[in-house]
């Protein structure tokens, strides 16, 4: 729906509404799809800064129990051990991953 529909209806008026995302100057469908690219990424749930990965993987930071390597007795438990944001939001993968690692803690199979 464009702005120009909030802001010309009678109800709104007093509100003196003011589209910010995508833009008054957004109105083709090419416009939109880009528009909907950019605001449709994620700043606000960042993922993927400690890399899981195999003991011999020089890269990563944590193996496939959540251990860090080389430092003993710290797991990482977050978000960042996802190797991508997923689609939606990020709650329920963490509470998975902190499900695996209270498993893996407490020596469940």
């Amino acid at each position: 729906m464009c702005a120009s529909f909030f802001q010309a209806a009678k109800a709104f008026k007093k509100y003196d509404p003011v589209e910010h995302f995508p833009g008054v100057g957004i109105e083709s469908d090419e416009d939109m799809l880009e528009s909907a690219r950019h605001i449709s990424t994620s700043i606000f749930h960042p993922v993927g800064t400690c890399k899981m990965g195999k003991v011999t993987d020089e890269t990563a930071v944590v193996d496939s129990k959540l251990r860090v390597k080389g430092v003993k007795g710290v797991r990482v438990v977050d978000g960042s051990i996802m190797p991508q944001i997923t689609s939606g939001n990020t709650n329920s993968p963490i509470v998975m991953i902190a499900e695996k690692a209270s498993a893996d803690i407490l020596g469940s199979p």
